[in-house]
């Protein structure tokens, strides 16, 4: 992990947060650190179940290429890299919807501009409760995952 300097406005919109500070990584922190620095619109990417940050690497490029500035986070807890997820696969079970949900949360509270937020099945599904708690400028979920009560049709069906 690396040692994030904050600066004073960073600083207290992690005191205000409804999630405190010590449920972001340092990694976190320097994304947010760096969102809120640029002035940039920010992008936050969600990724889905079994999957890392680094998932979204490329398309984090392109954005950042575009003018945009980028967050990748981490569910809670989640291994750094894939050869660590590999040797520890447990450290996958035993979140909550709402425990992720509220982790990112409390990371898109920190940004001082309200970001677009794009996320990829599980990670779709997350983007579509943020956006329903007011937290994004805009939400992209890609073929996210069903909430709960919806049950799939047959193949069959018209």
């Amino acid at each position: 992990m690396e040692n994030v300097t904050i600066n004073q406005k960073t600083a207290s919109i992690l005191e205000s947060s409804s999630v405190g500070p010590a449920t972001i990584s340092d990694h976190e922190a320097h994304q947010i650190e760096r969102a809120n620095t640029t002035g940039l619109q920010p992008v936050v990417f969600v990724h889905g179940l079994w999957l890392l940050p680094s998932s979204w690497d490329r398309w984090a490029s392109v954005f950042e290429e575009a003018g945009y500035t980028t967050l990748s986070p981490s569910w809670p807890d989640d291994p750094e890299t894939v050869d660590e997820a590999k040797a520890n696969p447990e450290v996958f079970a035993n979140k909550t919807v709402g425990q992720v949900a509220d982790h990112f949360d409390g990371i898109i509270r920190r940004l001082t501009k309200k970001p677009a937020i794009i996320g990829h099945s599980f990670g779709g599904l997350l983007v579509q409760i943020l956006a329903g708690r007011g937290l994004s400028a805009a939400t992209v979920a890609i073929d996210p995952a069903p909430f709960r009560g919806v049950l799939p049709l047959p193949l069959s069906a018209p």
